[in-house]
């Protein structure tokens, strides 16, 4: 068995989470550091006074048997969600073609997609292993000692850090991000170089609630379809929030922007960009109500136009890694095979 080393991780969200327990079981010990306030990453939940909204990834599947096996070490966690009779629609709702693959259950965490990463890294919190609203600034060679690793901090009010003392140092954050930081070592060259090459799309999300849809005369607004993607310029996915389990029944949904108009509209202002939306949202579903509740949460880094081609990047010798989706694809499960394989490596 390798000796015991000291691992520092970059982010938290699947990919993270998956290779710091992978690392732990095999007897290391590992410090995640985290920029937001929550662990998560794109399996993200936004909370409000009508329930609650997936903002990121909406749902995922399970092909790999050992991510079989990692869901079963928490059971209950996760719930089917009949997402299963997905349609494209058109820019004007009518159905242009058949959607998601019919027999496929797609899974979802309860009470919110965040719920599965905070529960696996509850062990680390409680080790004192997780640090949260920490932004990594820089990887360098550690002062005490140029063999190992120390990382430049900033936390809550601008306050700076050095941790120091790591044996390796993981990125599993946005390829963009992972580029940023491996240009603040010289160490990174030979990463760097490999991903050049990757590229992920923004996505602007829309939230809207209708707590009006609870009252006697409604059932629901609009369409009885809980999910779909659509062909609208605008517009890539859309999913009835409250048809998910254990969300709670006021009528709530997230909308998802395509990539090319996400990416077009980029830096517009969130209130503009929300009155598109929800415009092109009445174009598709029909629902013309006002929203009682509206909100947006712009991803810079979303969905992996061009993906690595292999599951993760490992430098034994200048002991660096890279995972994430980004690496295999776009899914939840890209990054938790990701995520794995290169603890796997490491070990």
């Amino acid at each position: 068995m390798t000796a015991s080393r000291q691992i520092a991780i970059v982010g938290a969200g699947m990919a993270a989470i998956t290779c710091a327990r992978t690392l732990v079981q095999a007897g290391h010990r590992v410090m995640v550091f985290e920029k937001s306030h929550t662990v998560g990453g794109r399996m993200a939940t936004r909370n409000s006074a009508f329930g609650t909204f997936d903002t990121g990834a909406q749902y995922f599947t399970v092909r790999d048997p050992r991510f079989v096996q990692a869901l079963q070490t928490t059971p209950n966690v996760c719930k089917a969600w009949s997402a299963n009779t997905v349609q494209v629609l058109d820019a004007h709702g009518r159905v242009a073609a058949a959607g998601l693959p019919a027999r496929e259950p797609h899974w979802v965490p309860v009470p919110g997609m965040n719920t599965l990463i905070r529960r696996w890294a509850q062990p680390l919190a409680d080790a004192d292993g997780l640090e949260l609203n920490t932004r990594v600034m820089q990887i360098e060679p550690d002062a005490l000692n140029r063999a190992h690793w120390q990382l430049r901090t900033v936390g809550d009010g601008d306050s700076t850090h050095v941790y120091g003392g790591f044996d390796a140092v993981v990125l599993a954050v946005p390829s963009v991000q992972a580029q940023e930081l491996l240009q603040t070592t010289p160490k990174g060259a030979p990463l760097l170089k490999k991903i050049s090459a990757v590229t992920v799309a923004p996505c602007w999300t829309l939230m809207l609630a209708y707590p009006q849809a609870m009252q006697p005369s409604f059932s629901t607004l609009g369409p009885q379809w809980n999910a779909a993607r659509s062909t609208h310029h605008r517009i890539a996915w859309l999913t009835r929030e409250s048809s998910k389990p254990g969300r709670g029944a006021i009528e709530r949904w997230t909308v998802q922007a395509s990539a090319a108009w996400s990416q077009e509209h980029l830096n517009d202002d969130p209130k503009r960009v929300q009155a598109k939306l929800i415009k092109a949202f009445a174009e598709v579903t029909g629902i013309r109500a006002q929203p009682a509740h509206t909100d947006t949460k712009r991803w810079l880094y979303a969905k992996t136009d061009k993906a690595l081609g292999t599951s993760h990047l490992w430098d034994a010798k200048a002991g660096l890694g890279l995972c994430g989706d980004w690496c295999l694809g776009h899914r939840v499960e890209d990054a938790f095979v990701s995520g794995l394989e290169l603890a796997l490596s490491m070990a």
